[in-house]
């Protein structure tokens, strides 16, 4: 325990040290974010229908259009920040954007997909979507709010969009299109990325100027994978998970971290933080047992039991006949807070904690900064290293 302390205290005392000294917590009065369903706050399920218990039971009590049981890293970067829950664009039932707004769906990919989600594919909300979105939302709020009247109040202040921290999280389904639509790597990642720059280039000239984006994880340690294609002893690793799946998803990484530093260059009076989540959703996979957790390949919420405990067609949530009865398919495990995997692709609120606390100190960021610094760009000193 004492060692596990000194641990951290020394990985903070790195942090603190690589940190300029003229640097100060920033300011963010507003997120707005663009991504899939590790973020998705309520689009996806307030256009296509709600998700059903026992989605949200850990924290809602009560579905909450999150692909959880509880929060996402997204609740837990807004109430780092002191700001409520980020309300998702789509959902036109009660929101408040004053805070900023979330166009982030399930499903959705950098590039568009030719599979509707009607055929089992793909979100209709791409990346490219959500950035019509967003600009349709900056130019109608700024309407609203001059108007005044009782909608003033729930649209955000125009300083607040070059004040806001732009957070992305997107990348995993365009890598599972690859390899499920038989897609060529070598021509999609790249296509993807270009796309991937030009959405943030185009939130640059609307005034956005610090930018949070996180890379994705690893794909072959999630249960809806594993479970698509028969994989021998050997193509698996010491923690269980695909090699292939995880080669590809750092493949992935490796061309968007050239990405961002491409960016950097472009769009010199922007902050950017590359959040390094691949590292740190396979370190607590890997090592579940050590940091609390336990069954780290197995979906909390499934049906099939099993290694994975996982079927694409009978999924959490879902009701099927059984023997004449129909049941509620997927009733959560006992400890979902002992959990990582909540449904076979996405991750329970415990473990969307735990990877926010190691994220949010920036130990796994570059610049190695906290969430609070976001705002400070990359030092010439720190290029230099």
């Amino acid at each position: 325990m004492k060692l596990q302390l000194l641990s951290f205290l020394s990985v903070d005392l790195l942090l603190l040290l690589s940190v300029p000294v003229f640097s100060s917590p920033c300011h963010f009065p507003a997120v707005f974010n663009l991504g899939d369903s590790n973020s998705d706050t309520g689009g996806l399920s307030a256009t296509f229908g709600p998700l059903t218990y026992p989605y949200g039971e850990t924290f809602f009590r009560k579905p909450a259009g999150r692909y959880s049981d509880g929060r996402l890293i997204i609740d837990f970067i807004a109430e780092s920040l002191g700001l409520p829950y980020i309300s998702a664009y789509l959902d036109s039932m009660g929101t408040n954007f004053s805070h900023g707004a979330n166009f982030a769906t399930a499903l959705s990919t950098i590039l568009p997909q030719n599979i509707t989600l009607s055929q089992g594919g793909y979100s209709p909300f791409s990346l490219d979507v959500q950035l019509k979105q967003f600009s349709q939302f900056k130019s109608r709020s700024r309407m609203i709010y001059n108007e005044g009247g009782v909608y003033k109040d729930v649209m955000p202040k125009e300083e607040y969009f070059s004040q806001a921290l732009y957070t992305f999280d997107i990348g995993q389904n365009d890598l599972t299109a690859l390899y499920f639509l038989n897609k060529s790597a070598e021509e999609c990642i790249p296509n993807a990325l270009k796309e991937f720059s030009k959405v943030v280039e185009s939130i640059y000239k609307r005034g956005g100027r610090s930018f949070w984006i996180h890379n994705t994880g690893p794909l072959g340690c999630l249960p809806y994978v594993l479970v698509q294609l028969p994989l021998e002893a050997s193509e698996l690793d010491s923690a269980g998970c695909a090699i292939r799946y995880n080669n590809l998803a750092q493949k992935f990484n490796r061309l968007l971290n050239d990405t961002v530093t491409q960016l950097r260059k472009d769009l010199s009076l922007a902050a950017f933080t590359l959040v390094d989540i691949y590292s740190v959703k396979y370190l607590l996979i890997s090592q579940a047992r050590k940091q609390g957790f336990k069954l780290p390949l197995r979906a909390c919420c499934g049906h099939g039991g099993g290694m994975y405990n996982y079927n694409s067609n009978f999924r959490c949530g879902d009701t099927v006949k059984v023997n004449g009865t129909t049941i509620l398919v997927g009733k959560s495990c006992k400890n979902p807070w002992k959990r990582i995997s909540w449904d076979g692709a996405h991750y329970t609120e415990a473990a969307n904690r735990w990877v926010f606390h190691q994220i949010s100190r920036g130990a796994f960021s570059d610049p190695a900064i906290p969430l609070s610094m976001a705002c400070h760009r990359k030092t010439p000193t720190n290029d230099a290293c």
